[in-house]
């Protein structure tokens, strides 16, 4: 079992890094909202974010569409490559 001196140190830590503060603010969110979601721990993971200044959803969308262009990027290059093969061979 940690002693008291690690405890305060670690809550000293936590207090500096801002997490004991995001986590208030998320939490008190919560408590806030009027009509309580379904699932509580979404609600934390998808605001957390956003008290730290972050949008999940906008970062959710980027991830997506450069998933979709390094996609299409990909078959341009295979593309590319049939057509350099099919050259090379004539």
């Amino acid at each position: 079992m940690q002693n008291s001196a690690e405890k305060e140190e670690f809550k000293g830590y936590l207090e500096k890094s801002g997490v004991i503060d995001a986590l208030t603010k998320v939490l008190v969110g919560l408590y806030e909202e009027s009509d309580k979601p379904s699932d509580a721990l979404e609600f934390i993971k998808k605001h957390l974010g956003n008290s730290l200044g972050i949008d999940v959803d906008a970062l959710k969308q980027e991830n997506a569409d450069l998933k979709a262009e390094v996609s299409a990027l990909t078959q341009r290059v295979d593309d590319l490559s049939k057509k350099l093969e099919a050259a090379n061979k004539q």
